[in-house]
């Protein structure tokens, strides 16, 4: 069996979709802090340097210009010491003459290379490697009155930049990172105590009886959490109007099964009293016997109107949709009732295409479909009197539709009674035709669930010649019923 997903709480997805950002948003400030630490660590030491290579310019313009030659110009570095607050051991310098030759410093400092030599006087940046260490230089063309500028640069490692930059980095981020987990408990705790009304609601919900189906009290709790109380509200009004539905149909199911039950009972009796007596009349016990199988057959059919009943309201029939020849469908339930409609002198017909249109398919449960199409057929049958017509009918319609009818020439239905024959149990006042009052509210359920459209008018049906007069009553208005379906695709499998 599939393992099944621990269910988490509310209050731990809250949780993972705050801390995952919050933990993204301080990595991304830790490196946006270290961007920002070096550019800050670089601009004092890059002025500390400016001010060094022009201190430098300052003694070597108060040279004599006659010495600004290689072993003949001395430079007083001691200078340099007091021009930084911090040790000057790891500061380089180089002072290369007009010539390009070198006349004093490191000489494994490089000459800058430039699309265009700056102007001089002015200072200048460069990052440079010196004897395998990464650098920063400070570099300008010193002012030499009577002669031409000597190249001036200075250096130190970048690493004391780096060591800067590290120690604001860490007096930024490492209080963030001690802050973070008690803002994550912060935030714990005030969520924990914000979802403190779902758990009352739950507790209120679970303390409820099984019976209680009134609506929960909306006015306790949040707004956000409203909404959805609406929805359990709306989904319990219908379960309590279900369960409601069911409990009156098995009421009605339970009266309409005692009628047929008591009269077998009391022609058993009858039959049982008969015998007792002494020589029973045969008649007598056959009359008892046959009206035994009337109420056997009036009960079966109750039990089969029901079974159909809770076959039409399963939810799952739609699995089984397969595409379904309407005109076939019909022929074949037709031939069920032939030997009825012979017995009662009727007319019975089928009119339309013939099976196998493949115009004329619908998707739909064959099963449910030919249970509707029976008590259909039945319930004109049972209304029709002897010598009249019902005639069921398939045909195209346009709009990729297909019609199915089933009409009679019996006493017909009432306007006003046309809405409530689709309910269960119910029977047309004044009619003397036995039923269960199940057909029509099963054919209305089938239709719906097969999205059909149900229409209910007179036959109007004129008499047919060589026909007899319904046993000396004319012709009522009868009734059609239509059912309108929506039709496949010639090329649907």
């Amino acid at each position: 069996m599939p393992r099944q997903r621990p269910q988490r709480s509310l209050l731990a997805r809250i949780l993972d979709w705050i801390i995952g950002p919050l933990l993204l948003l301080w990595l991304m400030n830790v490196g946006v802090t270290w961007l920002s630490a070096q550019g800050i660590a670089n601009a004092p030491h890059d002025r500390a340097l400016a001010d060094m290579a022009r201190a430098l310019a300052r003694q070597v313009a108060q040279q004599n210009t006659q010495s600004l030659s290689p072993g003949r110009f001395e430079l007083q570095v001691h200078s340099l010491e007091g021009l930084r607050a911090t040790d000057s051991s790891d500061l380089s310098y180089r002072i290369v003459g007009p010539q390009g030759e070198h006349l004093s410093g490191e000489p494994a400092l490089h000459t800058p290379i430039e699309p265009e030599r700056a102007p001089v006087g002015e200072v200048r940046f460069r990052d440079d490697v010196m004897r395998g260490v990464r650098v920063r230089v400070a570099y300008m063309w010193a002012e030499v009155p009577g002669g031409a500028a000597p190249l001036i640069e200075v250096a130190e490692p970048l690493s004391r930049r780096s060591v800067l930059a590290t120690e604001i980095l860490q007096g930024v981020a490492l209080p963030q990172l001690v802050f973070l987990p008690l803002g994550v408990l912060l935030l714990w705790l005030a969520l924990a105590r914000s979802i403190g009304p779902l758990n009352e609601l739950q507790q209120r919900i679970r303390r409820r009886d099984s019976n209680d189906l009134s609506p929960i009290d909306e006015d306790d709790v949040p707004e956000e959490v409203s909404s959805l109380v609406r929805a359990i509200n709306d989904l319990v009004t219908r379960l309590d109007q279900s369960v409601a539905i069911q409990k009156h149909f098995l009421a009605d199911a339970a009266h309409q099964l005692k009628t047929p039950l008591a009269g077998l009972r009391m022609q058993a009796e009858l039959a049982q009293r008969e015998i007792a007596a002494g020589p029973a009349d045969p008649q007598v016990i056959t009359r008892s016997l046959r009206n035994i199988v009337l109420s056997s057959q009036r009960a079966a059919h109750m039990v089969n109107q029901l079974l159909s009943m809770a076959r039409a309201d399963q939810k799952d029939n739609a699995l089984a949709l397969v595409p379904v020849d309407l005109s076939d469908l019909a022929v074949e339930v037709m031939q069920d009732f032939v030997p009825r409609a012979l017995e009662k002198h009727i007319d019975f017909g089928y009119e339309g295409a013939s099976p196998g249109d493949l115009s004329l398919r619908i998707k739909g449960h064959r099963l449910l479909l030919g249970e509707m199409l029976r008590n259909l057929i039945d319930n004109a049958l049972s209304c029709t009197p002897s010598g009249g017509t019902v005639t069921v009918r398939v045909e195209g319609a346009p709009a990729q539709r297909v019609l199915l009818q089933v009409e009679d020439s019996g006493p017909g239905i009432p306007v006003a009674e046309r809405e409530k024959v689709f309910r269960p149990f119910y029977r047309v006042l004044g009619t003397p035709v036995d039923g269960s009052g199940l057909g029509l509210a099963i054919v209305r359920e089938i239709a719906t669930q097969h999205h059909a459209e149900l229409l209910l008018e007179d036959a109007n049906l004129r008499h047919r010649d060589g026909l007899s007069d319904q046993g000396g009553a004319p012709f009522g208005p009868g009734v059609r019923f239509t059912l309108r379906f929506a039709t496949l695709p010639p090329t649907s499998a």
